[in-house]
């Protein structure tokens, strides 16, 4: 209808046409905004699951390199960290050959952590 009246406003076609007086009062706003929390809702839940998954491999990397080749400098871990959940996953592989942090720096570096 906007296209029809070029020089009316919104709120003169509304009333015009007896609409309700906001937007947010249809019934295809109400709808658009149940669907859009329903999936602003799955998306959040999904990305707190890929969030605990991280977390939960850093941990369990970070004790493994702890038990294997000691201490770790705060640097590498903070490297360590960063690192996305396949990197972890890769690192969780790598290090059972591990013997020493000379060993954990060198894979680091070939795997372009910084």
């Amino acid at each position: 209808m906007v296209y029809k009246f070029p020089l009316l406003s919104r709120q003169e076609i509304a009333e015009m046409l007896g609409l309700a007086e906001s937007i947010k009062e249809t019934r295809v706003y109400q709808e658009g905004l149940e669907i859009g929390l329903e999936q602003g809702l799955e998306k959040g839940h999904d990305q707190g699951r890929e969030q605990g998954r991280e977390q939960e491999g850093q941990i369990l990397v970070l004790k493994l390199l702890n038990r294997k080749v000691g201490k770790l400098p705060l640097k590498l871990e903070s490297q360590i960290k960063a690192l996305p959940l396949e990197g972890l996953e890769e690192l969780a592989e790598a290090l059972l050959d591990f013997s020493t942090l000379d060993d954990l720096r060198t894979w680091l570096q070939i795997n372009n952590v910084s």
